[in-house]
C-alpha cells in the first residue's frame, strides 16, 4: 500500500520537546535501504506557494498557500509500507514527528471507487 506523509510544522512545538528525536540523513537512509521510501523531498516555504483554481473557464491564481492554518507543509515522502501499522511505525521515527507533525493518507488504489 503506498502512502503519501505529509510532514508538517507544528507551531505549538516548544524547544527542547524533541529530545532524543532521530537524525533525519538516519531516517532517510534507513527507509531508502528497505526500500519503504520511494521519494521524498523538502518543499519551499509557504510564502512560496501558488493556488491554482479554475472557475467558469478562468485560471485563478492566488499567491501564497489556500488554507489558512498555522501548520505548514515542510516535505513529503511517498512511502510502500504493508498496511497502516506500518505506515503509522515508520512515520514515528521520522524526526518531525517529534517537533512537528505527521499525516499519512493512503493512496487509493486502482481498482477502489
Amino acid at each position: 500500500m503506498k502512502y503519501l506523509m505529509l510532514v508538517c510544522t507544528d507551531p505549538d512545538f516548544k524547544p527542547g520537546q524533541d529530545e532524543g528525536a532521530p537524525d533525519v540523513e538516519d531516517w532517510v537512509a534507513e527507509m531508502d535501504g528497505k526500500g519503504i521510501r520511494l521519494l521524498g523531498n523538502r518543499t519551499r516555504p509557504a510564502d512560496d506557494a501558488t493556488t491554482v483554481r479554475v472557475r467558469n473557464r478562468e485560471v485563478l491564481l492566488t499567491d501564497g498557500p489556500y488554507a489558512e492554518t498555522k501548520d505548514q507543509i515542510a516535505g513529503f515522502d511517498v512511502l510502500e509500507c504493508a498496511d497502516l501499522d506500518e505506515a503509522i511505525e515508520v512515520a514515528s521515527k521520522h524526526p518531525m514527528a517529534w517537533h512537528g507533525m505527521i499525516e499519512l493518507r493512503p493512496f487509493w488504489l486502482d481498482d477502489e471507487d
